[in-house]
């Protein structure tokens, strides 16, 4: 059975071409073509504006060679170079304590890099939502291990991962108002494929793209421009500006109708001399150079648009240029371009199909540059066709456009589903500070999401087929750090204290927030930890729980006089055998003896010498060649009606009072509570009694210093 013709359509901004090509196996053969102009402008920029007046001129062709080939069903077609839209984007990932990095992981990454691209293609042109585009491939330029570049991400680790892609769309309303159209005019779509995609393929074969080369495809209202370089299609372009400029010149210049400027212009590739009638009806004869004189400022804008955009997506002028389309035709314009990049003359050529390989052309078709683009839809359509699969991804119908092998990834994008947002988000860090010290305790990272295909659990990687169901939820959050000191405080310093001959090791304290805790306390985000290990002696017993000795270290309280009185042992602490106080700092193998007020008898006479009380009147004077203190009390204290001497112990917390005495004179008599003396009546003797030598008498006062003496003299005879 003889295989059908193929059935290709070019629908450009001012025609419509048709063309049926035959497959020979080895070659292609173009068995038949039809032209036909739209009557209005229903396509703008290659997009259709108005389907119905685009499918009367479809539908026209259609017949046209329906006449002489039979029914023609399906049909190849192909979206407009120009609404493509390519970006960069980059996308980074905290992997810090992150298991090994796995390819799951990357493509996940590689996936979000892609969305964000998509993402911002919608911000760029008129705030569309991202789902409205097509991703129709993307290729990764390179992926990061903190900051640097690496070859692969499959098993490293590190802090941050990072990947950079190039992504191109198309926006959906290109395709389905093809498909309006098509389905309007009894036609199926048999393939799409894109217009520069097109050009490309039959004239730019993969081998030779590792030139840098520019295909330049002049329409009539817009110029598409494509890029290879290094084995690829690197970019592609468009400007608003094509044939109709030129049209547009001539009609001006020469005063003729529209389709009469057009008809002008494309005489001028072909003859020497043209007959044109302007809109007064005067017919004049002028030679190619006088039209092509006044239009030349118009032929070098369209160079200047074209070039700039050239520059603009190679950053620089490429090696060749190929120009294609009608458009190309223009008179002069190959030259003004080279010139316009500083390429060589025969740098910059016009190529029509006859520079297809493996291409029968009857001589029925000149082999023009306006034949090109068509020819390569119909080929690259049928060869390397775009096809479309309809899936549902959470319940949602989404049709793909498949311009290579769809995988569950690329359904969860077209659903618009936010692949950043699928993987559990990390649990709270908590930030604590140790020793003033910033340390951070990380949460837990987040679970991957659920993703299933018709039931299964499947990878992002997993290829698509037409009717699919894929189920995505996304992964549990990481939970929220936990921890206590001593994850944060491995081991405390120690060292060793002797306190009232027993040994203790003490452990450094940990303040937290103000308050000592144990390694095993919680702590909570913003918390504040301090490592005491210069603790003071107070510390130190209250560390050790020493409340007896504690308690004895408190100041000693009475009340004398109505006057509460708080008296502190000097002598308490000794530290290395020399006096301390409280808040002396223990180093490691301090000996302390402390001996607290609680353990000490104070008596009524450290009290008085405390407060700087007079206790006794005293003088020292010399009994019978004996020194002798002799006193007297000048206080009279009482713990409430209980009379105190001097060695009278008084307890913590007493009530008493002090009553002053007159100070006296002391007199010779006074001495005899100090000493004794022996007043036994001796016979035949009296007693003489003597102050510095000086008779005397026990009522006698005597002061410091005195010399008393009392002696047994004989008794006179008489």
């Amino acid at each position: 059975m003889e295989q059908s013709p193929i059935f290709g359509l070019d629908i450009g901004t001012r025609s419509v071409v048709g063309l049926l090509l035959k497959n020979n196996g080895t070659n292609y053969e173009i068995l038949d073509m039809e032209i036909q102009e739209h009557e209005e402008r229903s396509m703008v920029d290659g997009q259709i504006h108005n389907v119905m007046a685009v499918t009367k001129v479809i539908t026209s062709i259609k017949q046209k060679l329906e006449v002489k080939h039979g029914p023609l069903h399906k049909v190849c077609v192909a979206a407009a170079g120009r609404s493509l839209k390519t970006t960069r984007a980059k996308m980074e990932v905290d992997i810090a304590k992150k298991p090994i990095f796995e390819h799951q992981d990357i493509l996940h990454l590689e996936l979000s890099a892609v969305q964000k691209a998509q993402y911002e293609i919608a911000q760029e042109h008129e705030g569309q939502k991202s789902i409205n585009y097509y991703c129709v491939g993307y290729s990764v330029l390179s992926y990061q291990l903190d900051g640097e570049e690496i070859g692969s991400l499959v098993d490293q680790s590190g802090y941050v991962a990072a990947v950079e892609v190039i992504a191109t769309f198309l926006p959906k309303v290109v395709v389905e108002s093809l498909l309006a159209a098509l389905n309007r005019a009894g036609l199926e779509l048999e393939a799409l494929t894109l217009e520069p995609i097109a050009a490309i393929n039959v004239l730019i074969p993969p081998t030779m793209r590792r030139l840098n080369v520019a295909l330049v495809d002049i329409g009539a209202g817009t110029s598409d421009i494509a890029i290879t370089d290094l084995g690829t299609v690197t970019a592609y372009g468009m400007v608003p500006v094509a044939g109709d400029e030129i049209t547009e010149a001539i009609s001006d210049h020469f005063l003729l109708d529209f389709p009469e400027a057009e008809i002008v212009k494309r005489q001028l590739s072909t003859q020497d001399e043209v007959i044109l009638t302007d809109i007064l009806g005067f017919e004049t004869t002028h030679s190619r150079e006088e039209i092509i004189e006044p239009i030349s400022k118009a032929i070098e804008n369209l160079a200047y648009h074209i070039t700039t955009e050239i520059l603009n997506l190679n950053k620089k002028p490429p090696k060749a240029v190929m120009l294609v389309g009608g458009g190309s035709m223009t008179p002069n314009l190959a030259k003004v371009i080279a010139n316009s990049l500083q390429l060589p003359e025969n740098r910059v050529a016009i190529r029509g199909i006859d520079a297809i390989k493996s291409l029968t052309i009857p001589d029925s078709i000149k082999a023009g540059p306006e034949l090109v683009t068509p020819i390569g839809i119909a080929i690259a359509a049928k060869e390397s066709p775009v096809e479309y699969v309809s899936v549902k991804v959470n319940d949602q119908t989404i049709r793909l456009f498949d311009i290579k092998q769809l995988t569950v990834g690329d359904g969860l994008l077209a659903a618009g589903i936010e692949l950043s947002k699928l993987y559990g988000k990390p649990g709270m860090a908590i930030m604590v500070k140790v020793n003033d010290r910033l340390i951070s305790i990380p949460g837990e990272h987040g679970e991957p999401p659920i993703l299933e295909k018709n039931g299964h659990i499947c990878s992002l990687d997993m290829p698509l087929s037409d009717g699919d169901t894929i189920f995505v939820q996304s992964g549990a959050n990481g939970r929220c750090a936990e921890a206590t000191v001593g994850d944060v405080i491995e081991d405390l310093p120690t060292k060793s204290v002797t306190i009232n001959g027993k040994s203790y090791t003490l452990k450094a304290s940990i303040i937290k927030n103000g308050k000592s805790v144990s390694l095993k306390e919680t702590i909570e985000d913003r918390d504040e930890l301090i490592i005491e290990t210069s603790n003071s002696i107070e510390a130190v017993l209250k560390m050790l729980e020493l409340y007896d000795i504690i308690q004895g270290l408190k100041p000693f309280v009475v009340t004398l006089n109505s006057k509460k009185i708080s008296i502190l042992n000097e002598d308490a602490i000794i530290k290395n055998g020399l006096p301390a106080k409280a808040n002396s700092i223990v180093q490691n193998g301090d000996v302390i003896t402390i001996n607290g007020l609680v353990d000490q008898q104070f008596t009524v006479e450290k009290l008085l010498i405390h407060e700087g009380i007079p206790i006794v009147h005293e003088i020292t004077v010399y009994f019978n060649g004996n020194p002798v203190q002799v006193s007297k009390p000048l206080v009279e204290v009482k713990r409430g009606e209980e009379p105190l001497n001097e060695k009278s112990y008084i307890r913590q917390g007493d009530n008493l009072t002090a009553t002053m005495k007159q100070k006296d004179p002391f007199i010779f008599q006074d001495i005899f509570r100090f000493v004794e003396f022996n007043f036994t009546a001796q016979e035949n003797k009296t007693i003489t009694i003597l102050r510095n030598d000086m008779n005397a008498t026990f009522s006698t006062p005597i002061h410091t210093g005195d010399h008393l003496d009392i002696k047994w003299m004989e008794k006179a005879r008489t």
